[in-house]
């Protein structure tokens, strides 16, 4: 019997996913453990994995598909040795085409009634085959049809090079300009005068965050302390490691998040999240390191911060950024988290406030280190200062809580020879 290959949940939150791309195409045999395609959550593009050997019978979610809902049937597998027949007698044997027209925006043009097709430009060339789904519509993925909407690019004029010659993205943007229909240019020509724009979709990353963040600043009662920090100590051990023999390169984020999770470990009121029931404490310190990727933003963790060495932290850190911006997270490593740590010094930001990152209860924005003139002892000196605002929720960190937590970190970045022990 022919085996469903369903979209799958690769997290508690996931409701659908992008189908970004098949990694086998029809025909095909499948061992078990093949990768299959690529799946594109909120947070990453995660492999599915083939679970049974067999023949890939049917591809029903082509490439480039979007809001596909978590469960739906992507694909049909043959068992070794199984018919082509068993196919057509199984009820899972849902046309691809089928799967386009139902994953098409609203937004595009009824198909034209099988009885009466609309007649051909006389005067146009003849147009090279395209597949097309039972009821005369021309298959292309979402993507394409908009792509070719905005260029003026007739459909039917093209040759697809997906799955059942479906028309992809690269198909309408390899189309020559000559193709673009004139209707389109006309309008284009007639809006000159309109503001420029391009339109950039939305991947499951993107809606995903601005979800999260969204609900988060309306619903979380956000306050925010800001410190300064003297870090020329720090800058110097820094170095001093640096040319040690066999000397580690750390970063003032390293220090940062050691000394983050040991000022968690010192006051556990802010190592929590906020319940209808209760105020959740957690008993292991994870902090989450905000990383900049193509797609969005993701905090994948650092467990059990406040036990690890600094190189540890480090080492880590850096292969977790890595992975991030490749969309090779597993879920483990960015769900979850007590605390968040955002550091935009790199980018020479002197100071800024985060959103809280839920279900969180507070979040570190980490400014530059920089030069700037104090006073010591009465006279102007100058020192190496490093601003840092904490984002708490006052449902769960009070504002005595929130400077009690600021001032054990402050503590700890100004003789960070305590985060060595």
């Amino acid at each position: 019997m022919p085996i469903e290959i369903r979209m799958p949940a690769v997290s508690p939150s996931m409701t659908e996913g992008s189908l970004a791309r098949w990694l086998k195409k029809e025909g095909e045999t499948v061992k078990a453990g093949d990768l299959l395609a690529e799946i594109e959550t909120d947070k990453a593009i995660v492999e599915l994995v083939a679970e049974s050997a067999g023949t890939l019978a049917r591809i029903v979610v082509p490439d480039e598909s979007n809001n596909v809902q978590v469960g739906a049937l992507i694909a049909v597998l043959l068992a070794p040795g199984e018919p082509a027949a068993s196919l057509a007698q199984s009820s899972t044997a849902t046309p691809a085409a089928a799967a386009a027209a139902a994953h098409a925006p609203a937004t595009a043009a009824p198909s034209a009634p099988s009885a009466s097709p609309a007649p051909s430009a006389p005067s146009a060339p003849s147009a090279p085959s395209v597949p097309s789904a039972p009821s005369g519509r021309i298959l292309a993925s979402p993507l394409a049809r908009r792509i070719a909407a905005e260029r003026g690019v007739q459909l039917a004029s093209l040759r697809g090079s997906g799955p059942n010659g479906r028309i992809v993205r690269l198909d309408v943007e390899a189309a020559p300009a000559a193709e673009a229909a004139p209707a389109a240019a006309a309008a284009a020509a007639s809006s000159i005068s309109a503001a420029a724009y391009e339109e950039i979709p939305n991947s499951s990353m993107r809606r995903m965050i601005a979800k999260r963040l969204s609900d988060a600043k309306q619903s979380i009662p956000h306050y925010y302390l800001t410190i300064d920090c003297v870090i020329d100590a720090l800058q110097k051990l820094r170095q001093e490691i640096k040319d040690c023999p066999d000397g580690a390169k750390l970063s003032v984020n390293d220090f940062v998040i050691k000394a983050a999770a040991l000022a968690l470990q010192k006051l556990p009121g802010v190592n929590a999240s906020w319940t209808e029931a209760a105020i959740r404490r957690y008993s292991s310190v994870d902090v989450a390191v905000a990383v900049a990727t193509p797609t969005g933003l993701i905090t994948p963790i650092v467990r059990n911060a406040e036990r690890k060495k600094l190189t540890q932290i480090s080492a880590e850190v850096k292969d977790l950024g890595l992975r991030a911006r490749a969309g090779k997270l597993a879920a483990e490593e960015y769900q979850g988290g007590g605390f968040t740590i955002s550091n935009l010094g790199m980018y020479g930001i002197r100071e800024f406030a985060a959103i809280i990152n839920p279900p969180q209860s507070a979040i570190l924005a980490v400014g530059a280190a920089e030069q700037r003139a104090v006073v010591k002892d009465g006279a102007l000196a100058i020192a190496t200062m490093m601003t840092c605002t904490l984002s708490a929720d006052h449902r769960v960190v009070d504002g005595a809580l929130g400077a009690e937590y600021l001032a054990a970190f402050k503590k700890l970045i100004e003789h960070p020879l305590s985060l060595l022990l």
